[in-house]
C-alpha cells in the first residue's frame, strides 16, 4: 500500500466529481476509510449501487453544467475532479470538449472562486510517450500522442487548470497511466480485460503501456490533496511492459488462450481504415480505429519517481492488481 500521509485538518468534506468511475470510485472508498467527509456529484441521483454501504452525500450535478457546481461546492474544503470521457477514437469530439475540457474549466473556475484546493485527475495520454530505451516522466517525452479528441480535450483541461492557477487556485494535476482494479463499475480498463479473454485473438497491439492498480493511484490521489506543493503535477503509473505480455498475462489470469505475437504494420493499417470506414458509414465508430491502433503502436513507458519520493506512490506486484480486478469483475457478473 502507498504510504498514508495525513490529510491537512482543514479538509473535512471532499467533493469528487466522477465518483461512480474506476477512479473516482476508489478515491470516495479511500477517503471514507479515512474517516473524511465525502460529497459526490452525479448526474443521475438513483444510480447508487456504486455507494451502497458507504456514508457520502449524494448531490445531483454535471461538471458540463457551471451553475450546477456553486451549490455542491458549499462547505467543501477540497476537490478532487476525476470526471471524464474516454474514447480512443475520432468521434465524439463535441462530447470530449464538453466534458473533459468544459467541465475541467467549470470545476477549476468555482474551486479558485470558492478558494478550494483542487486535485485534476488527468492522463498521461496528456503528456507524450517514452521509449522501450527511456521511460517519459513530468518533464520529458518521447514525442506526442496522437492528436485525437480524447488526448487534445486532456491536454486542454490541463491547460484551463494551469490557467486558473495563475489566478490563484491551489491545484495539482496527476497524470495515471492505464489502471485496473476493484470498484469498475463501467467497466473501463476492466472492457479490455474481459474483452481479450471473451474474444480470443492470437495477436496483440504493437507497442507497450504501462499499467498500475487504481488504489495506489487513489492514495497517491488523497496524498496530494493533503499537501502537495500547490501547481506540481505527478505522473502515477506503473510497470511497463508490452501490450502482448499485458495480454498474456489476462489470459493466464483468466485460464484462457493467449495471444502469441503482435498484430504487423500492414495488417494494422488495414485494420485501422476498415474500423475508420465502418464508423464514416454506420455512425458507430468501433474500439478497432486508426486513433486506437496508433495509440498502441507508441510506447506509453513512463517513471513514477516523482510521485514515489513526494507522494509516497506505491507500485504493487501487477498480478495482484490483475488477479484483483478479475476477481471483482467475476464477483459483478461483468466477465
Amino acid at each position: 500500500m502507498s504510504a498514508t500521509i495525513p490529510l491537512s485538518p482543514s479538509l473535512e468534506r471532499v467533493l469528487v466529481t466522477g465518483a461512480t468511475g474506476l477512479v473516482g470510485n476508489n478515491v470516495v472508498r479511500a477517503l471514507v476509510e479515512r474517516g473524511v467527509g465525502v460529497r459526490v456529484l452525479v448526474r443521475d441521483p438513483q444510480a447508487t449501487r456504486p455507494f451502497t454501504g458507504l456514508d457520502v452525500e449524494i448531490v445531483p450535478g454535471d461538471v458540463t453544467s457551471a451553475a450546477t457546481l456553486s451549490a455542491a461546492l458549499d462547505r467543501i474544503s477540497g476537490v478532487v475532479h476525476a470526471a471524464g470521457y474516454v474514447g480512443l477514437g475520432w468521434h465524439h469530439a463535441d462530447v470530449h470538449e464538453s466534458v473533459n475540457h468544459a467541465g475541467t474549466r467549470h470545476v477549476a473556475q468555482a474551486a479558485r472562486a470558492a478558494g478550494i484546493r483542487l486535485v485534476h485527475v488527468s492522463t498521461i495520454n496528456a503528456l507524450g510517450h517514452g521509449t522501450p530505451q527511456r521511460l517519459a516522466d513530468e518533464e520529458w517525452v518521447a514525442g506526442p500522442n496522437v492528436a485525437c479528441p480524447y488526448v487534445l480535450s486532456k491536454q486542454a483541461a490541463e491547460r484551463c487548470v494551469r490557467e486558473e492557477a495563475e489566478r490563484g487556485l491551489a491545484a495539482v494535476i496527476v497524470n495515471p497511466s492505464l489502471m485496473f482494479g476493484p470498484w469498475d463499475w463501467k467497466p473501463s480498463s476492466g472492457r479490455m480485460f474481459v474483452e481479450v479473454v471473451r474474444h480470443f485473438t492470437p495477436l496483440a497491439p504493437a507497442g507497450g503501456i504501462s499499467v498500475c492498480d487504481v488504489r495506489d493511484v487513489a492514495q497517491a490521489i488523497i496524498a496530494a490533496l493533503a499537501g502537495a506543493p500547490a501547481g506540481r503535477s505527478y505522473v502515477l503509473a506503473g510497470h511497463n511492459l508490452t501490450y502482448l505480455r499485458l495480454w498474456q498475462q489476462f489470459a493466464d489470469i483468466a485460464q484462457a488462450r493467449r495471444p502469441v505475437a503482435r498484430c504487423g504494420p500492414l495488417l494494422r493499417k488495414a485494420a485501422g481504415a476498415a474500423g475508420d470506414l465502418w464508423g464514416r458509414l454506420t455512425g458507430q465508430e468501433p474500439d478497432v480505429n486508426s486513433a486506437a491502433i496508433r495509440l498502441s503502436d507508441q510506447y506509453h513507458y513512463f517513471s513514477s519517481v516523482r510521485a514515489q519520493r513526494e507522494l509516497g506512490y506505491h507500485i504493487r506486484p501487477l498480478e495482484d492488481t490483475l488477479r484483483d480486478s478479475w476477481e471483482w469483475l467475476r464477483a459483478q457478473d461483468l466477465a
